[in-house]
């Protein structure tokens, strides 16, 4: 259970992640902004290479765009995913995802694939998050959407995209909250002892 300084600490923490986030990306170059996270960097590639489903996600607002790594997972032969959720308890399954797709409205202004074949299990999730740390804890939404994820999927590499100005000094743990192996933002990939 948590005690209210700790959710205190993470809603303030969600706050300003959240007007850096905002900032950072209206002052970017267009172009700059369309070319982040196209590519895949080959120390990444290389971790994913054995991969034969990876979840991604829809970028909303200023989030780090993760879609847009779609077409270059596609190529290496993999099949993509995206989240659905199916409750407001934080629950999530992943359904297979081309980039040309039509997707669903869902909760939250999510949006997801048709249900098809049924959900597929990742053995990468790429995760949205609001803050990180150099010890790759991740400060998510809020909901529990993606720890539950982590939790079900423990042997799934968990992956978090960020923009750069994302990055704490601290973000606070709970026993239950499984750290990052790896973070990429725009301008490195951060990885961790268990990558």
């Amino acid at each position: 259970m948590r005690d209210n300084g700790d959710t205190i600490d993470k809603t303030s923490l969600r706050q300003i992640a959240r007007d850096r986030r905002r900032a950072f990306v209206s002052t970017l170059d267009p172009l700059a902004h369309r070319l982040a996270f196209k590519v895949l960097p080959s120390p990444l590639a290389r971790r994913i290479a054995d991969a034969q489903v990876v979840a991604l996600y829809m970028g909303l607002d200023d989030e780090a765009p993760a879609q847009r790594l779609a077409h270059q997972l596609s190529a290496m032969g993999k099949t993509v995913a995206l989240p659905r959720v199916l409750d407001r308890l934080g629950s999530m399954d992943f359904l297979r995802w081309q980039p040309d797709d039509i997707l669903l409205p869902g909760p939250f202004r999510t949006s997801h694939p048709e249900p098809g074949e049924g959900p597929v299990t990742p053995d990468v999730i790429i995760a949205p998050l609001v803050g990180f740390d150099r010890a790759l804890n991740r400060l998510g939404q809020g909901g529990g959407y993606y720890d539950r994820a982590f939790a079900r999927l423990p042997d799934a590499l968990r992956i978090g995209i960020a923009w750069s100005v994302q990055e704490q000094d601290a973000v606070p743990a709970d026993p239950w909250d499984l750290p990052l192996h790896m973070v990429l933002t725009e301008v490195e990939l951060i990885e961790g002892p268990l990558a």
